[in-house]
């Protein structure tokens, strides 16, 4: 391994941090309805565990509104069953073959733990991002130590290393602040 392949590896993995926090975000709801927050439901389809997604037409309604409709009319009661359950804390309503799910507005008390909570995954964020930067400096020592690069071009690539640490880090910070505004907003 050499220096651009750790550089490459540190950095793919620092971009895929980001795109998990990213993923984590997306789950935590605001007061108003996208349908990403049923994304990762899954439902019980022919023996198997699938996505609502892909056993289901899911749209949006109005802006507090989900609508679900499911391709089968048998798996209406097993769709409104998984959302029933799920950790969302909605109560869908069904009519005919469509599931409509509203999304309560949110007290100031659920706006401030949900600040919390997205504080909490932004940190989580940056503590992987920090542990890739020191696993890319421990190998860039090795080389230094087997020799296979000088104390300048290890200097420079941990350098660089540290520059892409900064700016994931600064790219979590600002992702972590448009969410805590978008939660608090009303």
């Amino acid at each position: 391994m050499n220096i651009a392949d750790i550089r490459k590896q540190a950095s793919d993995k620092m971009a895929k941090s980001l795109e998990t926090l990213k993923h984590d975000l997306a789950k935590i709801r605001t007061g108003r309805a996208h349908t990403g927050l049923i994304d990762h439901l899954k439902v019980d389809y022919y023996g198997s565990e699938v996505p609502v997604n892909q056993v289901a037409n899911v749209t949006l309604a109005d802006a507090r509104t989900i609508a679900i409709q499911p391709f089968e009319k048998k798996m209406v009661q097993v769709v409104e069953k998984a959302i029933r359950d799920s950790d969302l804390g909605v109560n869908p309503a069904t009519s005919g073959d469509v599931i409509r799910v509203p999304m309560p507005p949110l007290t100031e008390e659920r706006r401030r733990e949900l600040t919390k909570i997205v504080k909490h995954e932004g940190e989580n964020a940056k503590v992987a991002v920090r542990n890739i930067r020191r696993d890319a400096i421990t190998h860039l020592k090795e080389l230094l130590k087997d020799g296979e690069v000088g104390e300048d071009q290890d200097k420079r690539a941990q350098d660089e290393v540290q520059k892409m640490t900064d700016k994931s880090i600064a790219d979590i910070d600002r992702l972590v602040a448009e969410k805590e505004k978008d939660v608090m907003s009303v």
